[in-house]
C-alpha cells in the first residue's frame, strides 16, 4: 500500500508512505464503511468525521443511503496523516497541505516548503532525543556500577 499524489498530468505520483499492511480489498472492490476503517486504522468513527468536517480528508464518497464510503486511497491518505501526526505536524498545517494537494500541480513548492520544515523540526527532535537517551545510558551505567561496587568489596 502506498500513499500518491497524482498530478493533473497523470506521469508523477509521489509516494508518501509505504505501510508494511496491505489494502484488505484489492482495487476496485474497495469500499469501506466507517466502521471498516475504524477496525482497519485504529482511528475512531469521530477523529475520521472530525477530519471530513475540517478539510483534512478529501471528499468521501456516499452509499446511496448517506453512508460513508471509503477506498483504498482514503486507507493510504489516513496512513499519511497518521504519519503526519506521529511528525508532531499541527492539525491546521496538515489542513492546509490537503488544501494544496486539492489545488494542484502549481502548488508543489508551497507543499514541498511544508513538510521540509517538518523535516527539520522532526530532524531537531530527534537530536533531543538522541541527547536524553545518553543521560539516561549514563543514569543506568551508573546504577548498575554502584550495585557491582559492594558486591566487589566483600569479596
Amino acid at each position: 500500500m502506498t500513499v500518491m499524489e497524482t498530478t493533473t498530468t497523470a506521469t508523477r505520483t509521489d509516494i508518501c508512505a509505504s505501510p508494511a499492511k496491505a489494502h484488505p480489498r484489492p482495487e476496485g472492490q474497495d469500499q469501506y464503511t466507517i466502521s471498516e476503517v475504524v477496525a482497519f486504522t485504529g482511528l475512531t468513527a469521530h477523529t475520521l468525521r472530525w477530519y471530513e468536517r475540517i478539510g483534512l480528508m478529501p471528499h468521501v464518497d456516499r452509499s446511496h443511503t448517506g453512508q460513508r464510503r471509503f477506498t483504498n486511497r482514503d486507507l493510504d491518505w489516513l496512513t499519511f496523516v497518521g504519519k503526519l501526526r506521529l511528525t508532531g505536524m499541527p492539525v491546521a498545517h496538515m489542513v492546509r497541505y490537503a488544501e494544496l494537494l486539492r489545488e494542484g500541480d502549481h502548488t508543489f513548492e508551497e507543499r514541498q516548503e511544508l513538510l521540509e520544515a517538518t523535516r527539520r523540526d522532526v530532524r531537531t527532535r530527534i537530536a533531543e532525543l538522541q541527547d536524553t537517551l545518553a543521560v539516561l545510558d549514563h543514569k543506568i551505567d551508573f546504577y548498575a556500577g554502584a550495585r557491582r561496587a559492594p558486591e566487589r568489596s566483600r569479596t
